[in-house]
Protein backbone atom coordinates (compact mmCIF):
# COMPACT_ATOMS: atom_id res chain seq x y z
CA UNK A 1 0.00 0.00 0.00
CA UNK A 2 1.48 3.37 -0.84
CA UNK A 3 2.04 5.60 2.02
CA UNK A 4 1.37 8.82 3.32
CA UNK A 5 4.70 11.17 3.87
CA UNK A 6 4.59 13.99 6.00
CA UNK A 7 6.97 16.93 6.71
CA UNK A 8 7.28 15.35 10.22
CA UNK A 9 7.85 12.05 8.49
CA UNK A 10 9.98 12.98 5.14
CA UNK A 11 12.97 12.13 6.42
CA UNK A 12 12.48 8.65 8.21
CA UNK A 13 10.56 7.52 5.54
CA UNK A 14 12.33 8.35 2.66
CA UNK A 15 15.84 10.13 2.92
CA UNK A 16 16.98 7.51 5.68
CA UNK A 17 14.80 4.31 3.32
CA UNK A 18 17.39 1.86 2.71
CA UNK A 19 14.69 0.99 -0.40
CA UNK A 20 14.91 3.69 -2.97
CA UNK A 21 11.78 5.71 -2.89
CA UNK A 22 9.52 7.17 -5.84
CA UNK A 23 8.06 10.13 -4.16
CA UNK A 24 4.94 11.72 -5.29
CA UNK A 25 3.73 14.97 -4.21
CA UNK A 26 0.21 15.90 -5.31
CA UNK A 27 -3.06 17.00 -4.24
CA UNK A 28 -6.91 15.97 -4.18
CA UNK A 29 -7.78 18.53 -6.19
CA UNK A 30 -5.34 18.02 -9.55
CA UNK A 31 -6.84 15.27 -12.02
CA UNK A 32 -3.14 14.42 -13.27
CA UNK A 33 -2.74 13.48 -9.74
CA UNK A 34 -5.84 11.21 -9.31
CA UNK A 35 -4.95 9.85 -12.77
CA UNK A 36 -1.21 8.85 -11.76
CA UNK A 37 -2.96 6.69 -8.35
CA UNK A 38 -3.40 3.70 -9.93
CA UNK A 39 -0.28 3.99 -12.18
CA UNK A 40 1.64 4.11 -8.84
CA UNK A 41 -0.41 1.22 -6.54
CA UNK A 42 0.54 -0.78 -9.69
CA UNK A 43 4.30 -0.05 -9.61
CA UNK A 44 4.06 -0.38 -5.89
CA UNK A 45 2.73 -3.95 -6.03
CA UNK A 46 5.19 -4.61 -9.25
CA UNK A 47 8.03 -3.78 -7.34
CA UNK A 48 7.48 -4.57 -3.40
CA UNK A 49 10.74 -5.05 -1.71
CA UNK A 50 12.45 -3.15 -4.10
CA UNK A 51 10.85 0.46 -4.25
CA UNK A 52 8.83 2.18 -2.16
CA UNK A 53 6.28 4.50 -3.54
CA UNK A 54 4.90 7.11 -1.37
CA UNK A 55 3.00 10.06 -1.49
CA UNK A 56 2.90 13.90 -0.21
CA UNK A 57 0.06 16.09 -0.15
CA UNK A 58 1.44 19.07 -1.12
CA UNK A 59 -1.70 21.50 0.70
CA UNK A 60 -0.71 19.92 3.98
CA UNK A 61 3.21 19.79 3.70
CA UNK A 62 5.14 22.88 2.56
CA UNK A 63 8.41 22.12 3.95
CA UNK A 64 8.70 19.43 1.55
CA UNK A 65 7.38 21.53 -1.35
CA UNK A 66 9.69 24.53 -0.51
CA UNK A 67 12.29 22.31 0.01
CA UNK A 68 12.44 20.57 -3.22
CA UNK A 69 11.14 24.22 -5.11
CA UNK A 70 7.99 21.83 -6.36
CA UNK A 71 6.19 24.23 -8.44
CA UNK A 72 3.66 21.77 -10.60
CA UNK A 73 1.68 18.43 -9.49
CA UNK A 74 2.10 15.92 -9.83
CA UNK A 75 5.99 16.10 -9.35
CA UNK A 76 7.85 12.96 -8.91
CA UNK A 77 10.73 12.55 -7.17
CA UNK A 78 13.38 9.23 -7.36
CA UNK A 79 15.22 8.99 -3.96
CA UNK A 80 18.11 6.21 -2.98
CA UNK A 81 20.63 6.01 -0.33
CA UNK A 82 19.22 9.70 1.03
CA UNK A 83 19.56 11.19 -2.43
CA UNK A 84 17.48 12.77 -4.95
CA UNK A 85 18.33 11.38 -7.93
CA UNK A 86 15.66 12.02 -11.21
CA UNK A 87 12.59 14.79 -10.87
CA UNK A 88 9.73 13.77 -13.50
CA UNK A 89 6.96 16.76 -13.86
CA UNK A 90 3.49 15.63 -14.90
CA UNK A 91 1.44 12.74 -15.86
CA UNK A 92 4.06 9.92 -16.71
CA UNK A 93 2.67 6.80 -18.52
CA UNK A 94 3.66 3.45 -16.65
CA UNK A 95 6.20 2.12 -18.89
CA UNK A 96 7.88 5.41 -18.96
CA UNK A 97 8.10 6.04 -15.54
CA UNK A 98 9.46 2.46 -15.25
CA UNK A 99 11.75 3.13 -17.72
CA UNK A 100 13.15 6.19 -16.46
CA UNK A 101 13.25 4.51 -12.63
CA UNK A 102 15.47 1.68 -13.99
CA UNK A 103 17.59 3.56 -16.00
CA UNK A 104 17.87 6.08 -13.18
CA UNK A 105 18.70 3.34 -10.57
CA UNK A 106 21.21 1.76 -12.61
CA UNK A 107 23.34 4.91 -13.44
CA UNK A 108 23.77 5.40 -9.52
CA UNK A 109 24.57 1.42 -9.14
CA UNK A 110 21.72 0.98 -7.19
CA UNK A 111 20.37 -2.77 -6.19
CA UNK A 112 16.86 -3.16 -7.64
Amino acid sequence: MIGNVTDASFEADVVASSTPVLVELGASWCPPCRAMAPVLTEIEREREGRLRVVTVDTDANPKIVERFGVMSVPTLLLFAGGEQLHRVVGYTAKPKLLRIVDETLAEHAVAR
